[in-house]
């Protein structure tokens, strides 16, 4: 068949608004600061490892959202200082935090490399006691989605996002305006990785489990997300290059879901990732140096 099932579709919806998350934070670093920021493969995990401890020893799965974005926050900013502090390169020391990260989690999660959560609370059990359950994980994620880009929306209007905004296009300009770049900079990576962090904590009470592995690759799915969502859907506005983005992101896992459907090798889905950057790539390349206009009538669409 060649149509997705109707859990496989549901799967990928609800998985594809939590990705959308982190797709967003990836796009704040990656598009508004033009930092290639790796850090996001380890504070993805540690939002899932501090989601996970609040849900299974505290019993409280919205506080665990809450510090797995402030603890994303804190990875961000560990970056940030070691670039505009240390002057690192901004690759090697997103590396460097990575890498520590690895053994921060570990401790987190009391040296266990996972953590199962099907006998503990969290917000998609208690969003399926309200809601309808088939729906109830799809609901939990399009609340989140829709405020953060609201509030993200928000923010790069703000006087301290315009500034971060023009931090990314032109450093030197910024400075001149006497606006602390090195601040803004440190800013913008730890909001991020905040946003990184809370798509890991989310992912982990959707799966009922955290895993100290599950973080590998998250870079590259985030920047699929923010290449394919720009490339399919346009970046005209800022809304609708948020939009854009988190559409990316459920397209993504759609991708992934049908090359599950269609009995893929889970080996094979790292190949599959890096076909699809390539691909967005390659649409964006081709709709520059060929434009085309698709003429209906008299219209032009």
């Amino acid at each position: 068949m060649l149509l997705l099932n109707t859990v496989e579709a549901m799967g990928a919806l609800s998985q594809g608004m939590i990705y959308a998350i982190l797709a967003l934070g990836v796009f704040l670093s990656f598009r508004t600061l033009n930092i290639p920021d790796l850090t996001v493969d380890g504070s993805v995990v540690t939002g899932a490892a501090i989601s996970a401890v609040f849900c299974s020893v505290y019993g409280s799965p919205f506080l665990g959202l809450l510090f797995a974005f402030i603890f994303g926050c804190f990875a961000g900013a560990v970056t940030g200082l070691l670039n505009t502090k240390l002057k690192i390169q901004p690759l090697l020391a997103g590396i460097l935090v990575m890498f520590a990260l690895y053994s921060i989690n570990l401790h987190i999660m009391g040296g266990k490399p996972n953590i199962a959560l099907t006998m503990s609370d969290t917000i998609y059990k208690r969003a399926a006691a309200v809601f309808p359950e088939e729906y109830s994980a799809i609901i939990v994620g399009l609340l989140f989605l829709i405020a953060i880009i609201i509030a993200f929306f928000f923010f790069l209007k703000t006087r301290m996002g315009f500034a971060l905004r023009a931090t990314g296009d032109n450093e030197d300009m910024v400075r001149a305006y006497a606006i602390d770049s090195e601040r803004m900079k440190v800013l913008g990576l730890s909001l991020s990785n905040g946003l990184v962090g809370l798509a890991g904590g989310l992912l982990s009470q959707y799966l009922s489990f955290a895993d100290t592995t599950m973080g590998t690759g998250m870079v590259v799915i985030g920047l699929a997300s923010v290449i394919l969502g720009e490339a399919v859907f346009g970046t005209k506005s800022l809304l609708r290059r948020l939009i854009a983005v988190a559409l990316g992101a459920v397209l993504y896992r759609f991708v992934i879901a049908y090359a599950f459907h269609f009995n893929m090798p889970v080996s094979d889905l790292k190949l599959v990732s890096a076909a699809i950057v390539i691909g967005a790539l390659a649409i964006g390349t081709f709709s520059e140096n060929v434009p085309f206009k698709l003429i209906i009538g008299k219209k032009e669409v």
